[in-house]
C-alpha cells in the first residue's frame, strides 16, 4: 500500500496543476497505521470505518492468498524498495484506484487489486487526468 501510495503522489505536482485533488479511503486504523502511511500519500486520506465506499460487496482474498506467487512476488518487491506493512487489522480486503472525473464524467479509470500488491499503472492514471 506504501509504495503504491509513494508512486500516486509522485504525480501530485502534475494533479496539482490540473486542478485535481488526491484522496486516500482506507477502511481502517489500527494503532499508528494511517499515521505511518501519512509519509508515502501526499493527499488527503479519509476513514472510512463503515466500509460504505467498498461497495455493498467487499472483495477479498482469504488465507489461501498467500499460496500466491505474486502476491510474494508484489510483498517481495515492496521490501526491497524499503517500503514495509504491518499484520495487524482485518488484512483481506482488496484495494483500488479510481481516477473520478467531475460532475455527471463518472468514473475515468478504475483498478481493482486482483490479488495483494497489485498496482495500478501510473500511466494509466495520467492518461486518465
Amino acid at each position: 500500500m506504501a509504495q503504491e501510495a509513494a508512486e500516486l503522489s509522485s504525480l501530485k505536482p502534475q494533479l496539482d496543476e490540473l486542478g485535481i485533488p488526491l484522496y486516500a479511503v482506507v477502511k481502517e486504523d489500527v494503532g499508528t497505521e494511517v499515521k505511518n502511511f501519512r509519509p508515502y500519500f501526499q493527499g488527503e486520506v479519509f476513514l472510512d470505518e463503515k466500509r460504505r465506499f467498498y461497495g455493498p460487496r467487499e472483495r477479498k482474498l482469504g488465507l489461501l492468498a498467500f499460496l500466491r506467487v505474486g502476491v510474494w512476488m508484489n510483498g517481495v518487491r515492496a521490501f526491497r524498495n524499503g517500503f514495509v506493512g504491518n499484520v495487524l487489522g482485518e488484512g483481506f480486503v482488496l484495494g483500488g484506484v479510481f481516477v473520478i472525473g467531475q460532475r455527471q464524467q463518472g468514473i475515468l479509470l478504475e483498478h481493482r487489486e486482483i490479488e495483494f500488491g497489485d498496482k495500478v499503472n501510473i500511466e494509466d492514471v495520467l492518461q486518465a487526468v
